[in-house]
């Protein structure tokens, strides 16, 4: 198991041409109101239409109604296995045995600066599909950090890149984050704002990424080192100070769940989705569940992961739940079990969506597009599939009676490894 310095990545693979024991409670409320999401159909292009007219055309031309020949079925094959190689090998590197490795983020967040931090006239660039930026979009939130810390929400272009757009995209329903345009830079898009940097910057423009506006620089681009300064290096500017997501009595446990969840369920669903060989699936798709059924075992006496007590590891593993069903059951091929068949985690999933201020941060549309419409090599047709019923609004907001977990000074048990 390597460091934490590698294991907390906050890259979103994507393709693009440069490869690149007191703490303060939150009281949840069941009658809060969230947006519900805008489902946005996507019109085909005439052109395509055009294109697939002549195709089918052409194709019962040359052999009617039959099938196509054998030799054009393995030569298609044949050539499409190439290429899912040579593009997969840009989107997902891989170890030799085909398993997925992620690369680790550029720039990171030091120590010291996370509790006196130098210039607070910072921004945050993020994209909606991407489980990492998400965790900082929470954490931002729960502080009370908006009006401190503005954000710019990307969105996937064409070619997987996070791009800018002119107007936001409106969501008919409610108030949630939508793409729209790059507030401080006024930049097109992401790998525009990297590279403005002094010294400039060809690597991977990846998101979460806080930016420094005065001094036009990037701060860091590694997802945990953000939500733990977001946690307690700007409390003179939030509005919730008092809240501590890692407070020093919890702060092993938390180590210790990250050490777990990271690994076999963060990390795990991009261990599943970009295997690149048969074993390196196998053994992928294993840890995954073998760590959900600990994890759902737990849960079952337990509100949140550290006891009654919401921390930065409940908020990593979120990000990933919420996105279970809808993306990576299907996507990544995690189809062993759906997490509304695992009743702790799907309760406790609720719990924390019904938290006030956590489902603004969360718009389905986007991340089912984010992922469907954009992962070319996992979804050629770009065809995306109808929200699963227990990611409906309805069913999100349904009770999840966790309350009854809680207990002042109750002692959980961590099923680490």
């Amino acid at each position: 198991m390597s460091s934490s310095a590698s294991v907390f990545s906050s890259h979103w693979p994507i393709i693009s041409p440069t490869t690149t024991t007191t703490t303060k409670r939150i009281h949840l409320s069941s009658r809060h109101v969230s947006p519900r999401m805008s489902v946005n159909q996507t019109p085909q292009p005439q052109a395509q239409s055009n294109s697939k007219t002549l195709l089918t055309a052409l194709t019962k031309l040359l052999w009617g109604p039959s099938l196509p020949p054998g030799l054009l079925i393995s030569t298609v094959r044949a050539a499409w296995n190439s290429t899912w190689q040579l593009m997969m090998s840009q989107l997902a590197p891989s170890d030799p045995s085909g398993g997925y490795t992620r690369p680790q983020s550029k720039f990171r967040l030091a120590n010291s600066s996370r509790q006196n931090p130098p210039n607070p006239n910072l921004h945050l660039y993020v994209g909606l599909p991407c489980p990492w930026a998400h965790r900082a979009l929470i954490v931002r939130a729960l502080k009370g950090l908006e009006d401190a810390v503005p954000v710019s929400v990307a969105a996937p272009g064409q070619d997987g890149s996070w791009e800018f757009r002119g107007s936001p995209v409106q969501n008919r329903e409610g108030v949630v984050l939508v793409p729209g345009e790059d507030k401080a830079n006024k930049c097109r898009n992401l790998r525009e704002v990297y590279r403005s940097r002094k010294g400039g910057y060809d690597g991977r423009a990846t998101v979460p990424m806080l930016w420094d506006v005065g001094r036009k620089e990037v701060v860091c681009n590694e997802s945990y080192d953000i939500i733990e300064f977001f946690n307690s290096g700007l409390n003179q500017l939030a509005r919730n100070p008092g809240l501590d997501l890692a407070p020093d009595s919890l702060k092993e446990r938390i180590n210790e769940w990250n050490l777990m969840i990271y690994p076999n369920i963060n990390n795990g669903v991009y261990r599943c989705g970009f295997a690149q060989s048969q074993e390196a699936y196998d053994r992928a798709v294993n840890d995954l569940f073998s760590t959900l059924d600990k994890v759902e075992a737990h849960l079952g006496g337990s509100r949140y992961l550290c006891g009654d007590t919401l921390t930065l590891a409940d908020v990593c593993l979120f990000t990933t739940l919420i996105r279970f069903d809808l993306v990576y059951n299907v996507l990544f091929k995690c189809t062993r079990k759906k997490l509304v068949e695992y009743p702790n985690l799907h309760g406790y999933m609720r719990d924390m969506y019904q938290i006030p201020k956590i489902a603004e941060t969360c718009n389905f549309s986007a991340i089912m597009d984010g992922y469907y419409k954009v992962l070319f090599p996992l979804n050629p047709g770009g065809i995306r599939p109808v929200t699963p019923s227990g990611c409906e609004y309805e069913v999100l907001f349904t009770p999840h009676n966790r309350e009854s977990l809680s207990s002042a000074g109750k002692q959980t048990q961590a099923y680490v490894s």
